[in-house]
Parts: C-alpha cells; structure tokens; sequence
C-alpha cells in the first residue's frame, strides 16, 4: 500500500473518529468502560486491531522517506503491540494500562490531538506532490 493511501485511511479515520470522541465524550467513556468489561470483546477488538496493525507493517515498514511514512509505519507497529496486549492480557491488567491514561480528565485532550494528526495526514495524504 502507498504511503498516500495509508495517509488518508487513517487520517480521515483520526478525523471522524476525534470528532465523534470531542462530540460525544460520554458515549465514547462509556464504550471503553464497557470494552474493558467485556472479555469477549476485548479479545475481539484485538483481534482486529492485530489484522490492521500486520497489513500496515507488511505493506509499509518504513521507517524513511519523510513525516507521513515514519508516522504510518509507527501508527501500524502501534497496532500490532495494542492487538497484542489485547488478545493476551487478562482484562484488570489492560484496565490499568487505560486507567493511567485518565481519559475521563484528558479525553478532550486526546480527541484535539488525534484531530490535529488526522488532519495532518489528511492534508499531505491529499496533497499533489
């Protein structure tokens, strides 16, 4: 997969998503406090966080040739590490990891920088050079 393309995947993805995370904050606390009480789930979002996280770095393990490739790359080696840990963590322990990022103080926070990288990678993933 180009780096152009992976760009805007997962820039609008960061786009809408951030959005819905800003807009909706409590429906957003709400779906990760039930993930984490949810073994089945948890397990199922590793999954498929895992799938996404292998296309990236199979396709596109590059760790050279600018900003937008390195932040792709790391964004994919991310993924497969998060599906990891979900798939073979047992649930207190990822409810930890989640607990000390305080995302009912800094969900804002975390919704304005995943905005600002979406729209980084949007805006060079749509750029004619």
């Amino acid at each position: 997969m180009s780096t152009k393309f992976l760009a805007k995947l997962l820039g609008l993805w960061l786009v809408l998503v951030a959005v819905g995370i800003i807009a909706n904050r409590q429906a957003t606390l709400g779906a990760v406090s039930a993930l984490l009480a949810d073994p089945a789930l948890a397990w199922i979002t590793g999954v498929f966080t895992l799938l996404l996280g292998l296309a990236i770095v199979l396709t596109h393990n590059r760790w050279s040739g600018g900003a937008v490739a390195v932040i792709v790359t790391f964004y994919g080696w991310v993924a497969v590490l998060k599906g990891l840990l979900f798939i073979w963590l047992p649930l207190p322990l990822e409810a930890g990891f989640y607990q000390a990022l305080h995302l009912e103080r800094f969900s804002l926070g975390y919704g304005l920088v995943a905005l600002a990288l979406g729209g980084y990678l949007v805006s060079r993933g749509f750029s004619p050079d």
